[in-house]
């Protein structure tokens, strides 16, 4: 009798660990996680569902944003730098080891100029670090910060200029610092408020004054962005 009684809690054990691996194997697949939609916003719309919020730059360093990394295409040899140059030359570079650049032409928007060589141009952070810092990146962890620092998912996060017009700008808002070229501003205006809107940074109150001024002069424009995931 003894026996047959622990021939049967072992068959009740084994029964009993079995099912949930049956069920768990009998189960759906998770549903993979939602995209994010697009939104497109007339420029007006688009700045004002921008936070309005006080900026801080404690504790900033640039350091904190980790660039260039390997880029969209770890395989590729090249940086997200050389990447974003790849992606928007007018006319394409010859690609040598380690991603040099050889010859190649681009487009500096903010001051409608042509340039070569890859050399001559930075790529500038639409919204600049320590701007991100200010308007709430501080609050992100290290890995958000490199995402965001090397984010090619909206082309308007990292633009090809000149040197020259991208150290001019430094870390400063759109209250402090326009492009050169006035035909740029409904572009760069847009553009600024997009990438503030995917990463869900905030403006103060002289940036978004001054972004409300530039649409008022910028109708027809639209602000398209993607929430950054």
């Amino acid at each position: 009798m003894i026996m047959k009684r622990s021939a049967v809690a072992a068959a009740a054990l084994t029964l009993a660990l079995s099912v949930p691996a049956a069920a768990q194997a009998a189960a759906p697949p998770a549903a993979p996680a939602a995209a994010a939609v697009p939104q497109v916003l007339p420029i007006g719309v688009a700045v004002s569902a921008l936070p309005l919020a006080v900026e801080d730059r404690t504790g900033y360093q640039r350091t904190s944003f980790r660039h260039w990394n390997a880029g969209e295409q770890p395989a590729d040899g090249c940086n997200t730098r050389a990447e974003v140059l790849l992606a928007e030359a007018i006319v394409y570079p010859e690609i040598g080891p380690g991603c040099t650049l050889t010859g190649g032409t681009w487009w500096s928007y903010y001051d409608e100029r042509e340039v070569t060589p890859a050399g001559a141009l930075d790529i500038d952070h639409m919204v600049p670090l320590a701007e991100a810092w200010d308007s709430g990146a501080a609050a992100w962890t290290a890995a958000r910060r490199e995402a965001y620092a090397n984010d090619q998912g909206q082309l308007a996060s990292l633009v090809a200029v000149t040197a020259r017009s991208n150290r001019s700008k430094a870390d400063q808002d759109p209250a402090e610092w326009l492009p050169p070229s006035a035909d740029a501003l409904c572009r760069y205006g847009a553009e600024w408020t997009a990438t503030k809107l995917r990463w869900g940074l905030a403006v103060d109150e002289a940036e978004r004054d001054r972004l409300l001024d530039i649409a008022a002069g910028c109708g027809g424009t639209d602000v398209e962005y993607t929430p950054a995931p």
